[in-house]
């Protein structure tokens, strides 16, 4: 279907207002193609308008037929893709085509062979991978495969970044348009974004992609607490326009009279920001310190660019005051992924601290579109910023080609090193490599070489001498000692951190623990032949629940290190008998094996229907063997959802510290849960509150829990210090209204600062 198709009515015996309808919908699409050539006018070489064109009207063809959910033709998407990838990521021509022909392949008859006749092997290959990788967020799968589908993307990334690029863009555009969505679809795709992709937009450098993904994703997850900052935000928008522009019109003055060119405006802090500083700083929207956030961006030349930043530095400082120990200097020592920036927090007028951000044009459009900007700047030699970046990719390729690498282990370890703060260490010789907060020696070691952490006893850190696990800090000088003798303990992995360090530990443990269960299995062959029985799949289960191992590993491992004594087996029986001779019973060789892996799925498979809906509490609950778990302890009210366990179904809040995991990674266990209704039943939860120690306080709280409310308290702690207290209380609730109103009944007591429900960080599931 060509592009000029569109502006002429189709054949069809519809009525005239569907007519309208189709046309209409041409000319959109038609309007947003044209939009997309528009913001690659800078880009376009000789020939790409035409390759352009072609992938359009070939996507268009392709999914003439298809629709997303909201109604509206699925070419719109593609095409939304493509815009975001030129506007916001900043790639060039071959991205946009690779981007409306992204899900052709896996959607459509087009095949591969065909994309790569049109257009190359360039644009085939990038094809290729995100096909690979479009079933990553849909697959009811196994935990096994969902990890190898993330272990792909990874891949794919340290491969070539634009499939990566493009896919991240793909999941913004289908964040945006989420609503038309099931609650249950939107929780999946909400807890996949936070769990694997917002981590690697921020990463990559794109941290506005990555700000407006988890801003997204918490408008799913936690609707109640988006709404109510997003209102905060609303209400107080004109009072902070007006202190922003109070705040800095000495500093623009100051720089208009030092002749520099330069914009300078508030930046908007994202909601998701603001939430996880008032979560972790336990305060109140009008608390968040650094709510008020100034960016001033320099027309710089690159020579002067350090020099012009400190310049702008000094101007804002001789107006207010900074904090001492909010300086971050990523000028001199850019962050990994490439950001460079000098950020401040600086005592404003009315005694507010306000963030101050000082960037020059090129620092801000890296800041803005990361990694692809890097590209756009690349002049000769590779900076610094790039070197970073490939030794990255480089290891990241180094532990996914390891074919010892267990996938699922070091996606959760990989993920720690993605959003994780950096510090700077140098080795003897000044050399400087960056390492994750609190990164040890181990760490250090294993980043510099995998046999100098294998064989590391110890380190000099700035001369002195420390121990394996010491903690680093910025600015330290290590040097590594090592031994010949020295062996990977099993130990070491409670203390390394990095990602790398993990994964070579875990590879290499796990091959030691192999050779060790290697020779343990050949002694228990040599003692099964002694005593003229065969070592066979009936007889290893019966040793295996005899001996309570759960995989025969386990059970020749325990045989090696002396765990399991062999001399048990002549006292050993079988179905009565001594396990002295071949088993007789020929009806038991024909029984079915029950292979290891299926151990854990018998019991969930037998808990509940696929499909099935639960309702807690109500005419259906003897029928089901469900746990409500103690990682988010459920309530009636909240919202919640059930998870396939080895012991039946764990009921978890969607917004559980564990639901993005479990959603994420195992989809097939994931089912449907809500609540009936049932004001009999009370259920157990708790709140921390915290305030100022005064005399009666606890007085107080246990005549408004006991007196006022007439609620069961099971339990409550109180912890004091340097005159604040904080302290939890257990209380039984029927639902989520009672909880409400305990806290809102607490909170109006003088010297209560602030009251939050108690989480758990028990891992469940």
């Amino acid at each position: 279907m060509g592009v000029a198709q569109f502006l002429q009515p189709m054949e069809t015996k519809k009525e005239s207002l569907d007519i309208i309808n189709e046309d209409e919908e041409k000319k959109i699409i038609l309007r947003e193609y044209r939009a997309l050539l528009r913001a690659l006018r800078e880009r376009i070489k000789k020939g790409d308008k035409a390759k352009l064109r072609r992938a359009f009207e070939m996507a268009a063809e392709a999914h003439k037929d298809m629709r997303r959910k909201s109604g509206i033709p699925y070419i719109m998407h593609p095409l939304a893709v493509a815009r975001i990838v030129v506007e916001e990521v900043g790639l060039g021509i071959t991205s946009s085509i690779c981007s409306l022909l992204h899900d052709t392949v896996e959607d459509t008859e087009i095949t591969l062979e065909d994309v790569k006749h049109e257009f190359g092997e360039n644009i085939a290959k990038i094809i290729d991978g995100l096909t690979k990788i479009s079933n990553v967020v849909d697959i009811k799968a196994n935990t096994t495969v969902q990890a190898e589908n993330f272990r792909k993307i990874l891949l794919t990334l340290a491969d070539d970044p634009r499939v990566i690029l493009i896919k991240l863009a793909d999941r913004l555009h289908n964040m945006r348009t989420l609503e038309s969505l099931s609650r249950e679809k939107q929780l999946k795709i909400c807890s996949e974004t936070t769990y694997i992709y917002a981590p690697l937009a921020h990463r990559l450098g794109l941290y506005q992609i990555k700000s407006e993904m988890e801003d997204l994703a918490m408008k799913y997850t936690h609707p109640e607490v988006y709404v109510e900052i997003a209102r905060c935000l609303k209400e107080t928008k004109r009072d902070r326009t007006k202190y922003i522009n109070e705040f800095i019109k000495p500093i623009k003055e100051e720089l208009t009279n030092s002749n520099f060119e330069f914009q300078i405006y508030g930046r908007p802090k994202s909601i998701h920001s603001i939430w996880t500083k008032m979560k972790n700083k336990h305060v109140t929207f009008d608390e968040v310190y650094d709510l008020f956030a100034i960016r001033i961006i320099l027309k710089s030349e690159p020579e002067r660019e350090k020099e012009d930043c400190w310049k702008v530095y000094s101007a804002v400082t001789k107006f207010y005051h900074p904090g001492a120990e909010r300086l971050r200097d990523w000028i001199s020592v850019p962050k990994g992924n490439g950001y460079e920036a000098l950020h401040t927090t600086v005592m404003g007028p009315g005694g507010r601290w306000v963030e101050v951000q000082i960037r020059t044009e090129r620092m801000n459009e890296i800041a803005e579109k990361g990694l692809a900007a890097h590209w756009k700047y690349k002049d000769g030699a590779p900076s610094v910023q790039e070197n970073k970046l490939e030794s990255f990719l480089l290891h990241l390729r180094e532990i996914l080609n390891n074919p010892e690498t267990d996938t699922i282990d070091f996606i959760q370890d990989f993920k720690l090193d993605l959003f994780t703060e950096e510090i700077y260490i140098y080795t003897p010789k000044g050399d400087m490599r960056v390492l994750p907060k609190n990164a040890t020696i181990l760490d250090f070691a294993f980043d510099i070489h995998t046999h100098l952490g294998f064989n590391c006893i110890g380190a000099k850190v700035n001369y002195k001498l420390v121990p394996l696990s010491h903690q680093l800090k910025s600015g330290d000088q290590v040097e590594i000692i090592t031994s010949s003798k020295q062996k990977p303990q099993k130990e070491w992995i409670d203390f390394v951190i990095t990602a790398k360090a993990k994964s070579t530990l875990k590879n290499y443990l796990k091959a030691e623990r192999k050779k060790t269960a290697d020779e343990g299995k050949a002694l228990l062959q040599a003692k099964f032949a002694d005593l003229h029985v065969p070592l066979n799949q009936i007889n290893l289960a019966e040793l295996l629940a005899h001996f309570k191992k759960t995989s025969g590993t386990e059970l020749y491992y325990g045989i090696a290190v002396g765990n399991v004594d062999l001399r048990d087996l002549r006292e050993f029986t079988i179905t009565g008998e001594k396990l002295v001779a071949p088993l007789r019973d020929a009806a038991r060789a024909d029984q079915k094996v029950v292979v290891e892996e299926e151990i854990e799925s018998a019991t969930a498979k037998a808990a509940v229907p696929k499909g099935t809906e639960i309702l807690i509490f109500g005419d259906q609950s003897d029928k089901v063997l469900y746990k409500l778990s103690q990682c988010c302890q459920p309530i009636p009210g909240d919202n919640v959802f059930g998870f396939k366990a080895s012991d039946g179904i764990r009921i978890h809040r969607t917004d559980c510290p564990n639901a993005a995991r479990l959603l994420a990674n195992y989809g097939h266990k994931i089912i449907k849960a809500k609540w009936a209704k049932n004001k009999e039943i009370s259920f157990l939860t708790g709140v921390k509150i915290f305030g100022l120690d005064d005399v009666g306080v606890i007085q107080k709280i246990t005549n408004v829990i006991s007196g006022d409310l007439r609620m069961n308290m099971r339990s409550l702690s109180i912890d004091s210090q340097d005159g604040l207290f904080q302290g939890n209380i257990m209380v039984y609730v029927h639902d989520r209204e009672e909880l409400n109103a305990l806290c809102a009944k607490l909170g109006e007591l003088e010297g209560i600062h602030s009251i939050e429900r108690l989480e758990s960080s028990a891992d469940q599931g």
